[in-house]
């Protein structure tokens, strides 16, 4: 079953998509999304990706960050602090159905919603499980890439987006790698070894820095977001056999 779910964040409402396998109290999982990016994620990977657990027996929700996608608020006023704070509403959202085991739930990100993801599992213990898709570990570096960029402005015309000065501003201040060192529960980390967005070199510093148990896959010759149907069906099923062990599911 799939059903359209809407949540609050921060006083803005936040547009969802809960995948609800059969059984009943079921474990479960949110899906962050990467920048500029929305809850259905390039050649629908996190659609894909939501059916194949939800026939596992996962329940999923994917939702869009405020300010992308179909949720309110404005691009501009984005900020990765922000969209933590939206994944910690999705997470009490999916926790607050009566489908899903509260006590099992996980989060996976892709590329900056991996950056969000690793945040959330370092800072909020109902995370039993954390997948990090081609997670960027250091967003500091996109401040560095950008600043120049604004040249005094407060919004950057980024390909149509209207990026605000808060954002670069924000991510200095997010510490992905220190929020992970406090996670101590399962992750896998997934990356392609031909990533050109975020290096490959950043899954091996989550894997340094992640405090629990922890696997890397990397998907030989794969882009930044799996953009093969072979490279996004390992990407699935590496994360699929990971969370069905992590979370019990059957």
């Amino acid at each position: 079953m799939e059903v359209q779910v809407s949540f609050s964040s921060q006083g803005q409402m936040v547009a969802g998509m809960l995948h609800l396998p059969e059984r009943a109290r079921a474990p479960g999982i949110i899906m962050c999304h990467g920048f500029t990016g929305h809850k259905a994620e390039a050649h629908r990977l996190f659609v894909n990706a939501a059916r194949g657990f939800r026939d596992h027996g996962i329940a999923v929700l994917r939702f869009d960050f405020r300010g992308s996608g179909d949720s309110a608020g404005e691009f501009r006023d984005m900020t990765i602090s922000a969209e933590i704070a939206d994944a910690g509403a999705a997470l009490d959202h999916l926790v607050s159905r009566p489908e899903v085991d509260a006590e099992r739930v996980g989060v996976l990100g892709l590329s900056l919603g991996g950056c969000v993801a690793a945040c959330l599992a370092g800072r909020d213990s109902r995370v039993k499980a954390l997948v990090l898709w081609a997670a960027t570990a250091h967003p500091e570096r996109i401040t560095e890439r950008l600043a120049s960029d604004f040249a005094g402005a407060d919004l950057l015309d980024f390909s149509g987006w209207g990026l605000g000065r808060a954002f670069i501003e924000d991510a200095p201040k997010v510490r992905p790698l220190a929020d992970a060192a406090r996670y101590a529960g399962p992750a896998l980390v997934v990356h392609g070894s031909d990533d050109q967005s975020v290096p490959a070199a950043d899954a091996s510093d989550y894997q340094q820095a992640l405090g629990g148990t922890k696997t890397v896959h990397i998907v030989a010759g794969s882009d930044h977001v799996f953009s093969s149907i072979p490279w996004k069906a390992e990407a699935i099923a590496a994360s699929r056999e990971f969370l069905v062990r992590a979370l019990g599911a059957r």
